[in-house]
């Protein structure tokens, strides 16, 4: 079954952000577009330039008021420890939760059970709590966060223009599509 349009399941845990330890649950993300972005373990290889890439971007998706919750089935103690280590988790200003439980793993269908670890998730949750967007990949393939961003504008485009879709490359101002009879076999 697809995770899409379904809400996301209640949760409490803990997270380092900003040199601090905080709660987070489902209910900070009411009204608010999010995005949780899985990642199997602190002190990896791929997950860091993926983990960097979206601090680059950070800002950006900022100003589409879009909070980022990246979350291995690691501790916040030890998201403290890789962010005060690697200059590249460094940079890190959004919230680092920590899913030493396995909770929230499963509850998003990504947990590798026999390892204990998350596989490479994004989903993009709506501020009614719903999954907009879904994705998966292999541990070896790393993420972008400029076409995260993208499906994030065209998410939050869809949403904001009921009765419009946004076609394949399409990019913020680009012309979007009107589903209709008169469009079938006209594409």
């Amino acid at each position: 079954m697809s995770l899409i349009n379904t809400e996301i399941k209640p949760f409490k845990a803990t997270a380092f952000k900003n040199g601090k330890f905080i709660d987070v649950t489902d209910a900070d993300l009411k009204g608010k577009w999010s995005i949780f972005f899985f990642y199997p373990a602190d002190f990896t290889f791929v997950c860091p330039t993926e983990l960097e890439d979206l601090a680059d971007n950070y800002a950006e998706f900022q100003k589409l008021g879009v909070e980022i919750y990246s979350v291995s089935t690691d501790t916040h103690f030890c998201h403290k420890a890789w962010h005060d280590t690697s200059p590249a988790i460094g940079k890190i200003q959004y919230t680092m939760i920590g899913d030493p439980t396995l909770a929230i793993s499963r509850n998003f269908e990504v947990l590798i059970e026999e390892a204990g670890l998350a596989d490479r998730g994004t989903f993009v949750v709506d501020p009614d709590g719903k999954i907009q967007i879904v994705e998966v990949t292999a541990g070896g393939v790393g993420r972008d966060a400029k076409e995260l961003l993208r499906k994030v504008k065209a998410a939050q485009y869809v949403a904001a223009h009921p009765g419009e879709v946004c076609p394949a490359k399409w990019q913020e101002g680009e012309k979007t599509l009107a589903p209709s009879l008169d469009l079938v076999g006209k594409i």
